[in-house]
């Protein structure tokens, strides 16, 4: 019982296997009550079963999923104290606003009295901000004010946890950021538990205040967006979460100097908690400082700039260093070394070893010189 005094949401050993394909291996996992938990990961790597899992849109293989304390296997999506926003929100296009968020509450039984169900439907829409658009049709409304409407269907029943089914990703860019504020605003005032399940990164660092990231079928960090950004587990995490450059190094025996494949070395300090040898030196774009000029004797690694990405309050760089490879490299325009540099330019480029991140050599990593990571 100590956990339903904290948890809204209890994975306990939890395993998915549809066949001879696991989809969720083991997963152990807790959600605090009122906390925004995003499930972060690639197509495939479990989280939607995850999500279908404590909806009771799926059982799971072995394992238990409790919500509140209370044990959730084979009891049906309809008991359960949660609902659902779906990605492409399945409104019903025959009936206005106030028909839609109303259809769930018609269907309880014993039946609720109807100046109890138009009072609640009221109450729904002004919490998403559409008090005045109960008899607007769905097809009159944007693409916003719909996804706001299944958000009210599934808030009108005063659920204790709402699961988010990636429900921004057929919003344009600018509408989905703004979504993804009036999402967190909301989120906020009812204080109720909030899974979203996205593959977009930014999403998910944006929005929660616990992120899980998985990749074939299990767990590979959990914690606060800002601890999984900035202290990767493995490099899998470093890779997914953001833009990572990579250099394949090797540590020596004294735990501290890393030995370059130009044959130079950095002193990366003492206290890493990796084994001398084959090692992953990972560093995110926005670490690297990069200087105009590339003078032989100069600090850092001389390179020539070989793409510019101009993105308005920053600058992205690719740039090629002799036997390192292609590095990705952010610039601040509001500072010093935001100032333009051309392509075919020569820089140089340095960063601070303590914000490196070292991980044993892995089939993860590329041999060939620089890899960095692609935001997805």
């Amino acid at each position: 019982m100590g956990s339903a005094a904290r948890d809204d949401i209890e994975f306990r050993s939890v395993t998915k296997a549809y066949g001879a394909v696991t989809a969720v291996r083991n997963i152990s996992l807790n959600v605090p009550k009122g906390a925004f938990l995003a499930l972060l990961g690639p197509s495939g790597c479990g989280k939607t079963t995850c999500l279908r899992m404590i909806g009771g849109f799926e059982q799971p293989t072995s394992g238990e999923v409790l919500i509140a304390g209370s044990g959730m296997n084979g009891v049906p999506p309809y008991r359960r104290p949660v609902n659902m926003v779906f990605q492409h929100y399945a409104l019903f296009p025959h009936f206005n606003v106030e028909q839609n968020v109303a259809y769930g509450l018609r269907q309880m039984r014993p039946r609720i009295p109807a100046q109890e169900i138009k009072r609640r439907v009221g109450e729904a829409l002004e919490m998403v901000r559409l008090g005045g658009f109960a008899n607007r049709r769905i097809h009159e409304m944007s693409g916003g004010q719909q996804q706001r409407v299944a958000l009210a269907r599934a808030l009108v029943n005063r659920p204790s946890v709402l699961l988010l089914d990636e429900p921004l990703a057929a919003l344009d860019k600018k509408l989905r950021s703004a979504m993804q504020i009036e999402l967190q605003t909301l989120q906020r005032e009812l204080g109720i538990t909030f899974v979203l399940v996205t593959h977009d990164q930014e999403e998910a660092l944006s929005m929660a205040d616990l992120v899980c990231v998985m990749s074939g079928g299990a767990i590979k960090q959990l914690g606060a967006p800002q601890d999984v950004y900035d202290r990767p587990a493995d490099l899998f995490v470093a890779d997914f979460v953001g833009k990572t450059n990579h250099i394949q190094a090797t540590l020596e025996a004294d735990g501290r100097t890393l030995r370059l494949p130009d044959g130079s070395a950095l002193d990366v300090g003492a206290e890493r908690n990796i084994g001398a040898g084959e090692t992953t030196l990972a560093i995110r774009p926005e670490a690297i400082r990069l200087t105009p000029g590339g003078e032989p004797r100069g600090e850092g690694f001389a390179g020539t700039v070989t793409h510019r990405i101009f993105l308005g309050s920053s600058v992205e760089y690719s740039v090629s260093v002799p036997a390192l490879g292609d590095f990705l490299v952010t610039a601040d325009r509001s500072t010093d070394e935001g100032q333009l540099v051309e392509p075919g330019q020569s820089v140089r480029l340095g960063f601070d070893p303590a914000a490196a991140h070292l991980f044993p050599a892995s089939h993860a990593a590329q041999p060939e010189g620089n890899t960095h990571g692609q935001q997805t």
